[in-house]
């Protein structure tokens, strides 16, 4: 029983300090989207495969493995796309270099879309392991959002009302 506990721990400790690799060959898991809580699992069996990021305003930000030849827009796609409050004119790009350098490439989305009419200069990029894309946005306030501020501070302002009267009276 002392060395099966033993064997336990060891095996615990030795999984928790694991690292997570950002490239990996095939997929030993599901062959399409299995997801997990913000990881969803894109990976091609008979490719290599790399762990990229998404966040901000598109429809499932997280984690991601795909296929090494999946670009940019094929990443935007996998996530959903971006959301209604998302700025199509700020996607950004970052990316640590072999020498621990970080890059910043920043995009419109109308380029990555209409790539017959880009200039030479911008392309769609190819992703690399470890890249983490943003897409940047600002949360819109609607009508219902609007109509439920005002009743909060109303409902607010007349228990206020309510409690002073109350407290006049006596």
């Amino acid at each position: 029983m002392k060395y099966f506990l033993l064997l336990f721990v060891i095996i615990a400790i030795n999984s928790s300090f694991a690292q997570d690799k950002d490239v990996q060959i095939g997929s030993g898991l599901n062959p399409r989207m299995q997801s997990q809580g913000g990881y969803f699992d894109y990976s091609d069996p008979e490719a290599v495969n790399i762990k990229v990021s998404v966040w901000g305003f598109v429809k499932y930000p997280g984690k991601y493995v795909i296929p090494e030849y999946s670009s940019l827009s094929d990443l935007l796609s996998y996530a959903g796309g971006p959301t209604d409050d998302a700025h199509l004119d700020d996607l950004r790009l970052f990316r640590t270099k072999a020498d621990s350098t970080q890059e910043l490439i920043k995009f419109d989305y109308d380029d990555l879309l209409w790539e017959d009419n880009l200039s030479k200069e911008i392309k769609n990029p190819k992703l690399q392991a470890g890249d983490m894309v943003m897409v940047a946005g600002t949360q819109r306030l609607y009508t219902r959002d609007y109509v439920t501020l005002t009743v909060s501070v109303l409902s607010a302002l007349i228990s206020l009302s309510i409690l002073i009267l109350n407290i006049a009276k006596k």
